[in-house]
């Protein structure tokens, strides 16, 4: 995990200045700067993400403006960026100061961008750098929303942006209103110095990039984006790694086949790094059974394999957990490879249902050879999931095939 900022694209943690916003909890925690102690908290306060665009934040973007451009009002930025701030979501917030520095920096949106990219903090050396990058959140967006008709001096702003917070939201809309050319000029970037830029190149260009605007036309063809991604399969730094083999997952919602044959093609005389990132970038299609994606990392159909599952106590309350047991028997006369997942049916709102895989574990089983497993699975209600009483069915994959199933009754605590 690297320490630079928050990304989005996967899983992360982000540093804050000092803080550390975790992205399966929803939570922070907040380490005091020993330099700084100003607005620290103590490691069991809280506090949601969105409060951080707050008066703060907007009196510490306008002295970042200001150093660059003087004559910039700050009070009226203040007040601009904070009116019923309050009420305002996270995504709200974030405009709300955009648009607030529209009102304030030059109308000449050529010059205003000139002005914002003067004005970013210093570029990051590396990617384990922590830095206060969220801050130029709203960067982003004015370059979004006001420097489509200024792409060379858009460009260069995201170019620099990117190193110190992410354009991988911001190069979206520049992306469908000049594919070939923000093509062209991302390929060229694939071999920059900068780790930051060459991940840039892959994320901004994602077609389901979580959080960000659902690029199309990639979704529809995702062939365009080919090139860019043959250049960075090969990427030292696992950062960018991490975003090609991102892309490659979403590609694969999609366009199952064309990235099952891409990944056959990568894996011919392949490192152990690009195998990581086929491995990964083939995730979903994995936890799907996908037969040809399974092949290329090595597990075949399973044969004459004898499974039990059963799950322990068969009824239990929201905010336990039930036992799974898993019993094998490898009745094939060769020894088989196995990847064990299991997917759990959740009861959901007015009697629907949706289910979820989780990995279990890979072993190895030789003919005749016997072996029981068991894990624990959480009924706990978390900030992404809610729970409802009612029958649950739990089903073992192993290799992609549905081998056994049980079920239990989850039920609200008395």
């Amino acid at each position: 995990m690297n320490n630079r900022m928050f990304h989005l694209g996967g899983n992360y943690k982000k540093p804050i200045g000092k803080v550390i916003f975790h992205k399966e909890s929803g939570n922070n925690v907040v380490k005091p700067d020993p330099i700084n102690h100003k607005n620290t908290m103590t490691q069991t306060e809280k506090k949601r993400f969105k409060d951080w665009f707050d008066q703060e934040a907007a009196e510490a973007l306008a002295t970042q403006l200001s150093t660059v451009y003087p004559s910039f009002n700050q009070k009226g930025f203040i007040k601009s960026a904070t009116l019923n701030i309050h009420r305002l979501e996270m995504g709200d917030r974030v405009k709300q100061f955009s648009e607030s520095m529209a009102l304030f920096l030059p109308d000449d949106k050529k010059e205003a961008l000139e002005i914002i990219h003067r004005s970013l903090p210093p570029l990051l050396p590396d990617v384990t750098e922590i830095t206060q990058g969220w801050l130029q959140w709203p960067v982003g967006n004015f370059i979004a929303d006001y420097g489509l008709p200024h792409l060379e001096t858009s460009f260069a702003a995201m170019i620099d942006l990117t190193q110190c917070f992410t354009s991988e939201f911001a190069v979206r809309p520049f992306i469908e209103a000049y594919p070939e050319e923000c093509l062209s000029r991302l390929l060229e970037l694939c071999t920059h110095p900068s780790p930051h830029v060459r991940r840039w190149c892959s994320e901004g260009t994602r077609p389901l990039l979580p959080w960000g605007k659902k690029l199309k036309s990639l979704v529809h063809d995702p062939s365009p984006v080919w090139p860019l991604l043959e250049k960075l399969k090969d990427d030292p730094e696992k950062y960018v790694q991490k975003s090609v083999a991102n892309h490659l997952n979403d590609i694969s919602k999609n366009h199952p086949d064309l990235v099952v044959a891409r990944c056959e093609l990568w894996l011919k005389e392949a490192s152990p790094d690009r195998q990581w990132i086929v491995k990964h970038g083939l995730r979903s299609l994995i936890k799907q059974g996908h037969p040809e994606a399974l092949a290329l990392i090595g597990y075949k159909p399973v044969k004459a394999l004898a499974c039990k599952l059963t799950s322990t106590p068969e009824v239990l309350s929201i905010g336990e957990h039930t036992l799974l047991e898993l019993t094998l028997m490898n009745h094939h006369s060769q020894t088989q490879k196995l990847l064990i997942d299991y997917a759990v049916t959740y009861v959901r709102q007015k009697g629907k249902t949706g289910r979820k895989v989780f990995k279990w574990t890979q072993i190895t089983l030789e003919p005749e050879e016997h072996r029981s497993l068991t894990k624990k699975h959480s009924m706990r209600m978390t900030t992404v999931r809610a729970l409802y009483p009612g029958e649950h069915r739990v089903e073992i994959q192993v290799n992609g095939q549905p081998m056994a199933t049980t079920v239990f009754q989850l039920t609200v605590p008395t």
